[in-house]
């Protein structure tokens, strides 16, 4: 059974108006309630990170460190999870009512999919969302589910085109790529007058995305209920990419941890440009070749025919719908104070990431970040996810789709079509071809 905000409220002190609402009386007295008092609140919580470890993982856990300053008497068990095992970890061990976390850093997609099985609290009327006008209307949009408000933003994000400066200088270039001919324009100059790759290309399903919405393509049409993955603007998508690679203007990408070799590459100065986002900054800038930010160059990702773009991703924080009672109240400050302007402005400061509060974008860390500002007219330029359950389900195929076009050669519309079919019968299959 899925538990709501009334859930949460019955059983916070702290949130007394909202109690009183949910056994029937009225939420005047909140004026008169008085406030708790942090050191008093005592509780053990169990909290899935799932940040790159060695890049991001140290500065959540100095936040803990801060939240632990005004609650001395709340323990939070950090646990580092790898990504791409946190969702269905999560689905397993909440479906089996054990072991799940109490909070969980969860992807944008994972987050209507959680809340539709059931095993994440709604937070509307809750403290959290208190201020709920102050989160930027994309990143909560993702929150959503049958009306109700499941997490809040911790971070957003999209691809962008990262670049050498230098680079970029030595062959001549003034200005980064706005299209992708002039992308493999580029990437041809400055391997012929630096040695250096131009591009490198990483072979996953997200980073194909920007390909696709270039030539106006999507995965599925939610209004129509129609499965487009295999558009022709998709297969023409796919194709602008595998010319890049075909014509020498990308490196040939890795088989094995591609992702990898390409951050390295571009840290060791021997790729000039990569398609990546902000959660790589602080990868970048303590590379002891790379030159730090003052080479690092951040614009929007290459457009094709019809639009360029990104996709909108982040990440959010969930409370676990079958976490024990007793620690409602510590869940609510924990996420409250990692949500807060001041704790994102911090990881702004520390990882280049990107808040999700306007109040954030106010305060002097931020306003005066040159990595914040360079994002910006990314941000802008990002596309919209469908905010549906199924969302999360579809990388697994995009995934092996892109391997099979880019590092094996497969024609794009075969693979493509092999996607649909597998939309169809596995993830959404009540959407048409």
């Amino acid at each position: 059974m899925r538990r709501t905000a009334k859930g949460i409220a019955v059983l916070a002190s702290t949130t007394l108006a909202l109690a009183l609402t949910a056994c029937g009386g009225e939420d005047k007295a909140t004026e008169e309630t008085p406030k708790a008092d942090p050191a008093a609140l005592n509780a053990e919580l169990t909290w899935w990170d799932t940040s790159d470890p060695k890049n991001e993982g140290p500065a959540f856990q100095e936040l803990i460190t801060k939240f632990n300053q005004t609650y001395p008497n709340v323990k939070i068990n950090y646990q580092s999870v790898p990504f791409g095992e946190a969702q269905n970890k999560f689905k397993t061990a909440a479906q089996a009512k054990t072991g799940a976390p109490d909070i969980l850093r969860a992807e944008v997609a994972w987050v209507p999919e959680f809340a539709s099985l059931g095993h994440l609290y709604a937070l509307d009327g809750s403290e959290l969302l208190s201020d709920e006008s102050d989160f930027l209307e994309t990143p909560l949009a993702s929150n959503k589910f049958d009306g109700k408000t499941y997490g809040v933003p911790q971070v957003t994000d999209t691809l962008s085109l990262m670049y050498n400066k230098d680079l970029l200088t030595k062959a001549g270039i003034s200005a980064p790529p706005k299209t992708w001919a002039e992308l493999k324009t580029v990437s041809q100059t400055i391997k012929q007058k630096t040695g250096a790759e131009g591009v490198y290309i990483n072979p996953a399903g997200y980073f194909m995305l920007p390909f696709m919405y270039g030539e106006g393509g999507d995965l599925i049409d939610t209004e129509s209920k129609k499965i487009t993955i295999n558009s022709e603007q998709n297969v023409a998508g796919l194709k602008i990419a595998k010319d890049l690679i075909a014509s020498g203007a990308a490196a040939k990408p890795s088989a094995n941890d591609s992702y990898g070799t390409m951050m390295t590459l571009f840290k060791e100065n021997k790729v000039a440009m990569v398609i990546n986002g902000p959660w790589e900054v602080n990868n970048v800038k303590t590379a002891p070749a790379f030159g730090g930010l003052d080479n690092l160059g951040i614009a929007p990702v290459p457009g094709g025919s019809a639009k360029a773009g990104g996709p909108v991703g982040g990440h959010n924080y969930t409370i676990w719908s079958g976490m024990p009672q007793e620690k409602v109240d510590a869940a609510i400050a924990f996420v409250k104070f990692m949500s807060s302007a001041e704790s994102q402005a911090f990881l702004s400061e520390k990882l280049g990431l990107l808040p999700t509060r306007k109040s954030a974008y106010e305060l002097d860390s931020v306003k005066n970040n040159p990595i914040v500002a360079a994002y910006q007219p990314v941000v802008e330029a990002g596309i919209g996810r469908p905010w549906i359950p199924e969302a999360g389900q579809f990388f697994g195929p995009l995934d092996q789709m892109a391997t099979e076009v880019i590092i094996q050669n497969k024609d794009p519309k075969a693979a493509l079509d092999e996607v649909a079919k597998k939309y169809k019968a596995e993830v959404v299959p009540s959407y048409g071809l």
